[in-house]
């Protein structure tokens, strides 16, 4: 039962950014992608720029600060490398990006979170 609630918290984190996202003039091109290096949460493009999003949900603003460590970011990087060519087909800059969310607390958007 616990692993269903954190699943459906972590989808409804994930609506949330992705609203969050168009509020700021992104466009959602796709969403939980599945990929052999892992999954991208969200994939969305604005002005040129195309953002593989990892969305990370925690119930305490102070567990935010932990809720995205390199062994993350790596495995979005890895996925978002594999599919980077069937959304970015009009030469759009890359990069990996980080929306932390959690209750009664603006969402913080951590751009371009990876670098290799």
């Amino acid at each position: 039962m616990r692993r269903q609630q954190a699943e459906q918290q972590g989808r409804q984190g994930e609506a949330r950014a992705a609203a969050w996202l168009r509020l700021k003039g992104w466009s959602i091109l796709d969403t939980r992608v599945k990929t052999p290096a892992g999954e991208i949460d969200i994939i969305a493009r604005r002005a040129g720029l195309i953002a593989f999003v990892e969305v990370k949900w925690r119930s305490k603003v102070a567990d935010l600060d932990h809720a995205i460590d390199a062994y993350r970011l790596r495995r979005v990087a890895a996925a978002a490398e594999s599919v980077a060519h069937k959304y970015a087909t009009n030469g759009e800059d890359l990069r990996v990006d980080v929306i932390l969310l959690a209750p009664r607390a603006f969402p913080r958007h951590i751009t371009n979170a990876w670098q290799p």
